[in-house]
């Protein structure tokens, strides 16, 4: 199957797009894979996979979640549902080449992935987690709901990934606000969860500081799914796909996408 590449009718909402953060879309044949980043990440941190997914003949779609790899400011005034909206769009162009969805995310992506795949699942053939959050537990994230009004940004931490010449393009800081929508979202699709019928392969990172180590474990069993798997990397950080396990990661997803053929 050939390959090709492009990024057009990726975008609608800004042309200043961080270098190298654009969305893509690698058309390689009849399945395709939904690739959703995370918050405050860009298309980037897929886009490796994104090509090694279409040389093995499985398209791959890497969406601009709206507000992202931009900057900041332009999270500020996002809702969830506007996330929902930009990867549901872009579900739906896929769907254009591919008669075989799959929905694909790290972290916020993944609990993007599951809310797709509550809401579209005649579309949808399976769902991917990474590195997901199922609840954002700490005491820091209770004061967000208030804190939004009087601070914006909070410093997005040091590097998760275990490789060191590992390169993840994502914005410095973290939008308060949009954290806020984040944990609204979790626990939207923390309900959705036992009505999620989809097969579903759910990754965990050994070495995550950003995500609770229960989380996989989590979603794993309370997702409705007869057909399901949890795999846990042993070398990873939060940011997975750029990490040492990216090639278990990718060979899992082939797999699992290749056993609906």
């Amino acid at each position: 199957m050939s390959q090709k590449s492009s990024n057009a009718g990726l975008d609608h909402d800004s042309p200043e797009i961080i270098p190298g953060a654009e969305p893509f879309f690698f058309e390689a044949g009849d399945s395709g894979c939904l690739l959703i980043h995370g918050i405050s990440g860009t298309p980037q941190v897929f886009r490796a996979m994104g090509e090694k997914l279409a040389a093995q003949g499985i398209s791959a779609l890497g969406v601009r979640l709206k507000g992202h790899a931009t900057r900041v400011e332009d999270m500020h005034s996002c809702s969830y549902q506007d996330w929902v909206e930009s990867a549901e769009q872009e579900l739906e162009r896929l769907g254009e080449k591919c008669s075989k969805l799959f929905c694909v995310g790290l972290s916020m992506g993944g609990v993007i992935s599951l809310r797709l795949a509550r809401l579209h699942p005649q579309k949808i053939k399976g769902v991917v987690t990474m590195c997901s959050p199922y609840q954002l537990r700490e005491l820091k994230f209770k004061a967000v709901p208030l804190a939004k009004y009087f601070l914006k940004q909070i410093a997005t931490g040091p590097k998760s990934i275990n490789d060191p010449e590992a390169v993840e393009i994502n914005y410095p800081n973290h939008s308060l606000p949009a954290v806020h929508q984040l944990i609204k979202l979790t626990a939207v699709v923390r309900a959705d969860l036992p009505q999620i019928k989809l097969p579903a392969l759910i990754f965990g990172a050994k070495d995550d500081w950003v995500v609770d180590q229960r989380d996989p474990g989590l979603f794993f069993e309370q997702i409705g799914s007869e057909k399901k798997e949890l795999v846990w990397l042993e070398h990873s950080q939060h940011v997975a796909p750029l990490d040492y396990d990216k090639d278990i990661i990718l060979e899992k997803i082939v797999s699992f996408v290749r056993s609906f053929d």
